[in-house]
């Protein structure tokens, strides 16, 4: 890169940390041990039930052992194989990150979530001061804590998404990293290549081949073999973050509709540059459509289904309209290099939208200011984890005892446990699968509202 470009990206970076990484603690999981009390401390796994379970979370009791999450359920269980494996409840994991995205609108209007569990917050638009960073951000967390009746987060604050997400994975469980202005290479140089969000094995597997094992060899790697080995888009970019560049803005999310291809993958993904070439490949049928239907679009978006049943879906709008597969693909890369795809893709999709009959080509050198703006969209595809029935974990209501929830099932029987986040552990009780006074329920107890205490409501234990 020449000298003017790299005066100009640097230009555009941030003179403070004042972008903000929030990341749910083992989310799904934390959630089952704050509702069931008897599993608090104890390895706990959401998923991986049957041939094909996959993990969704494990708990940092169960990470001891090695579970992790895109973890088959069978290796699951034979690394821990006392552990609680749940079926999901989705309503739960998302009452709380609602709680939680809502909480982080109010420190700033400018809130991107990643995930069902994560965000980047700019809090330029806040009304922090951001010369009280440590004591802004142990209030948030504090307050977090509060709203989610006890569930914890860590945070990353830097100058840069790139830099705030590496501080979230350093501040690793229920802590924070701050990396000043002026740190930032310190603070990256001893990572080794595998920190850097897009480097999965393969990408990997050829910068050890190169002899590159810290961000710092990165750094110092020429440019050119770089490009050579991975292309020019992965290459230019690792160089780029190498020296902790990244000027991506926070951007809120809007909900977009797009014309787009998918491919689902029969096992997961995780080779940032398959997954790129299959992204042009799939702009080339995008652009193709867009051409027999006479419009162009102004607007490219991309759909990645995690491993942890998490769809990300990003949209761009462009400086211009166009129908052309070579602009659709490279917005497309450009989206797919912000998710973290590193424990896998299951569905990969490119779409455009925005519509016009007229083509405007004023992109990518003579961009305007105002383009580029990145949207994100977040779901959860809940076919692979949730259960069905009486599945372990399911919330239930007795017409005597109360609420509990599903210890197991089986054989006609299905035996509860009744308990909830207040009371403390419970009793264990055994039915028949079709006992009238035993109901499966989806309702939730309510969550702390802002800045006022709940007293929780009693409920009966059997005698």
């Amino acid at each position: 890169m020449s000298v003017s470009g790299e005066i100009t990206n640097l230009t555009l970076m941030r003179s403070t940390a004042s972008i903000l990484h929030l990341d749910l603690d083992a989310f799904f999981a934390a959630v089952e041990q704050r509702d069931k009390p008897s599993l608090r401390g104890k390895p706990v796994i959401v998923g991986g039930a049957g041939p094909r379970g996959v993990v969704a979370t494990a708990s940092y009791e169960a990470r001891v052992f090695g579970v992790r999450s895109a973890m088959s359920g069978t290796e699951a269980r034979r690394r821990c194989p006392h552990a609680a494996f749940l079926g999901g409840r989705f309503g739960a994991y998302r009452q709380s990150s609602g709680v939680v995205m809502e909480l982080l609108r109010e420190v700033s209007p400018l809130v991107e979530p990643l995930s069902f569990d994560e965000a980047y917050v700019d809090l330029g638009a806040s009304d922090w001061d951001l010369g009280r960073l440590d004591q802004h951000v142990a209030e948030l967390r504090a307050e977090l804590t509060r709203r989610t009746a006890g569930l914890t987060a860590s945070v990353g604050v830097g100058s840069s998404k790139f830099l705030a997400k590496l501080g979230s994975e350093a501040a690793k469980p229920n802590g924070v990293r701050i990396i000043a202005p002026g740190d930032e290479t310190d603070f990256i140089s001893p990572l080794p290549v595998r920190a850097i969000p897009g480097v999965g094995p393969v990408t990997e597997g050829k910068l050890l081949a190169l002899g590159l094992v810290t961000v710092a060899d990165l750094r110092a790697a020429d440019p050119r073999e770089l490009v050579r080995e991975l292309g020019r888009a992965a290459g230019e970019s690792l160089r780029e973050l190498s020296h902790g560049r990244d000027d991506r803005e926070v951007a809120a999310e809007r909900k977009a509709k797009s014309i787009s291809v998918e491919d689902t993958f029969p096992s997961d993904l995780t080779d940032r540059l398959r997954l790129a070439a299959i992204l042009r490949r799939d702009a080339e049928s995008v652009a193709d459509k867009l051409q027999r239907t006479g419009v162009f679009a102004r607007t490219v978006a991309v759909k990645v289904r995690l491993a942890n049943f998490t769809t990300v879906s990003k949209a761009r709008s462009l400086g211009g309209a166009t129908d052309h597969a070579e602009v659709i693909g490279r917005v497309g890369e450009e989206l797919l290099s912000e998710v973290d795809v590193r424990d896998g893709v299951r569905l990969l999709g490119i779409g455009v939208s925005n519509f016009t009959r007229a083509a405007q080509e004023r992109l990518f050198e003579d961009e305007t200011p105002d383009a580029g703006r990145t949207e994100t969209e977040i779901e959860v595809d809940t076919s692979g984890v949730r259960g069905r029935g009486f599945f372990p974990g399911a919330d239930v209501i007795h017409d005597t005892l109360g609420r509990g929830w599903v210890w197991g099932s089986g054989l006609g029987r299905v035996t509860i446990r009744f308990e909830t986040r207040h009371t403390g552990p419970g009793p264990v009780r055994t039915f028949a699968e079709d006992d009238p006074a035993l109901h499966l329920t989806t309702g939730l107890p309510g969550l702390p509202s802002p800045g006022i205490e709940t007293v929780p409501e009693p409920v009966p234990h059997p005698q």
